[in-house]
């Protein structure tokens, strides 16, 4: 009987090895890039979608590239001092590469990349855990919205809700979820289901470096998109 290969080990070398090369491809593609593309930008975010931020990448695709990954590894891509940058005052840039963000290199032309980004928006469901933007309450009576079956659903969320004479019944006021408090997993699809989005994808330009100039931007250019985390 031949072996199963599920059960085939793998070395805890291999796995360094692979992320090894995974880290040195990163910094080979980076360096590539910064001959190709005349500027290069330092973004943060916050509620990363995926879907939304892929869909973001393909519009750009012809003028521009996207880098996420480790923030030190990205560093050394650029060098972090001026003894060892890639191009001149480079490292500036890499002292923005911190917390949730990326590089963006591109050939648009300033103006029309921070245009791109500041046009770029769209809202997307609260997760479980992000903090509500608003107060979401209903009234006790018909939740006509909802259909009969269901209401077993509506009640395991801890909605207070009964079926009379085939229609959903809130029995009491409720309260789905409170500005600035943490959407529970409840509330998380109770607005789902009320197609309430309260979270937003946003993107921030942090700095812009050029074989001509750097600059910083004090006030973040901000994009909002329905909302890629890692994951959507």
């Amino acid at each position: 009987m031949p072996k199963s290969k599920r059960n085939k080990l793998v070395t805890l070398s291999k796995t360094k090895k692979k992320g090894k090369v995974q880290k040195e491809s990163l910094v080979k593609s980076v360096r590539d890039c910064l001959d190709e593309y005349s500027s290069v930008y330092v973004f943060s975010f916050e509620n990363m979608r995926n879907t939304k931020f892929k869909e973001f990448k393909e519009d750009l695709k012809s003028s521009s590239r996207f880098f996420l990954g480790s923030n030190k590894v990205l560093q050394i891509a650029l060098g972090r001092t001026a003894a060892d940058e890639l191009k001149e005052d480079l490292h500036k840039v890499t002292e923005f590469l911190h917390g949730d963000c990326g590089l963006f290199l591109t050939n648009l032309p300033k103006d029309e990349a921070i245009r791109q980004f500041e046009e770029f928006e769209a809202h997307d469901f609260a997760r479980t855990g992000s903090l509500a933007t608003e107060t979401v309450e209903l009234q006790e009576g018909p939740l006509e919205q909802f259909t009969h079956d269901m209401e077993p659903f509506l009640r395991k969320q801890g909605m207070p809700v009964r079926l009379n004479r085939g229609v959903v019944e809130l029995v009491a006021d409720y309260t789905v979820c409170t500005e600035g408090e943490p959407v529970s997993p409840e509330a998380s699809r109770i607005l789902r289901l009320l197609g309430v989005r309260m979270a937003a994808f946003h993107l921030h330009l942090l700095c812009r470096w050029s074989p001509e100039e750097f600059e910083t931007y004090e006030t973040q250019t901000k994009i909002q998109v329905d909302n890629p985390s890692n994951g959507s």
